[in-house]
C-alpha cells in the first residue's frame, strides 16, 4: 500500500479536492456579482462520513455485536454536485450574488483548506519520522 493510499490521508487528498472546486464555484460567484440574472452556486458539504460510504470494502461486513457498538456500511459516494444558493438579497437586474458573503465564504474555505494541508503535511512527517526516514 502506498502512502497516500492510507484511507485517512486519502480522506484528507479528497477535502483538499473539495475545497479547491469550492474555491472555484466562489471565484465565479465573486467575478459575477454584477451579472444581470447570476444566481450564484456552491458545492454540497463535505462529508468524511460520505467519503467512508464511497470507499470500496467489498466482501468487508461488520455487525454491532453489542448496543454500544457501531456498524459501519458501505454504498456508492455521491460526488462534491454542487447547489444553487437561496439568494435573499436580489438586485433589481436578478442578480442573487452578495459580494461580502461570497468573500466570506472564500475566506474560510482558504483557511479549512489550509488546516487540511497542514494536517496532511504533518501526517506525512510523522508517519516518515516513524519509519526511520525523517
Amino acid at each position: 500500500m502506498a502512502l497516500g493510499d492510507m484511507p485517512i490521508l486519502s480522506a484528507l487528498k479528497q477535502k483538499m479536492n473539495w475545497h479547491q472546486s469550492r474555491q472555484t464555484l466562489l471565484a465565479e460567484n465573486v467575478a459575477n456579482a454584477e451579472t444581470p440574472g447570476y444566481r450564484g452556486r456552491d458545492l454540497k458539504p463535505f462529508s468524511f462520513e460520505d467519503h467512508v460510504n464511497s470507499l470500496k470494502l467489498e466482501g468487508v461486513e461488520t455487525s454491532a455485536t453489542h448496543k454500544a457498538h457501531f456498524a459501519v456500511h458501505s454504498e456508492v459516494g455521491r460526488g462534491f454536485g454542487t447547489n444553487k444558493l437561496n439568494s435573499f438579497e436580489i438586485t433589481p437586474e436578478g442578480n442573487g450574488v452578495t459580494l461580502e458573503d461570497e468573500m466570506m465564504k472564500v475566506t474560510s474555505n482558504q483557511l479549512d483548506y489550509q488546516a487540511a494541508t497542514t494536517l496532511y503535511t504533518r501526517s506525512i512527517r510523522l508517519i516518515k519520522t516513524a519509519l526511520g526516514k525523517g
